[in-house]
């Protein structure tokens, strides 16, 4: 399992997490990577991932655009599908998910978040990057964030400081 940091435009993030003291701490344990998404850390469990987004919520809200999950290997989800996942929300995920969104990432930052379209209920994808050196990311996402709805952490329940 990976946990993938995803920087707002224009931050550093991996250099803005090893910068704090608090950041540090919270991330002692792991061995965080900059890859051409954002900050990468690999995970034993879809818990430990979470926990470690909650601890590291204050830089989540102020420095990143999104957090992503991996589930098996290529398959992405937001967090609050995670949350539901892990929490048994009644998601059960199939091959076929319909709430879907394209990320495209270049040099460690995000150039667009869009909704995948669907036809006939199935996603159709997009147009192919592959020569621009840019990352298109399939990530599988809760109905309201299929409809560009993105949830904030007062709204996904967690606590605000």
């Amino acid at each position: 399992m990976q946990v993938i940091f995803i920087p707002k435009s224009g931050v550093a993030l991996y250099e803005t997490l090893l910068a704090s003291e608090t950041s540090r701490e919270a991330l002692r344990f792991y061995q965080p990577v900059q890859t051409p998404l954002g900050v990468r850390i690999s995970m034993a469990t879809m818990g430990g991932a979470l926990s470690l987004a909650s601890d590291l919520r204050w830089y989540v809200r102020r420095y990143m655009y999104d957090v992503l999950f991996e589930l098996p290997e290529g398959i992405y989800c937001t967090k609050a599908l995670a949350q539901e996942i892990y929490y048994g929300r009644a998601s059960i995920l199939h091959t076929r998910w319909k709430f879907r969104r394209t990320y495209t990432m270049k040099d460690g930052q995000l150039l667009s978040d869009d909704p995948l379209p669907l036809i006939r209920g199935k996603p159709v994808p997009g147009p192919s990057r592959e020569n621009s050196g840019e990352v298109i990311l399939e990530v599988w996402c809760t109905e309201e964030e299929s409809l560009g709805q993105k949830m904030s952490d007062e709204e996904s329940g967690e606590e605000v400081d």
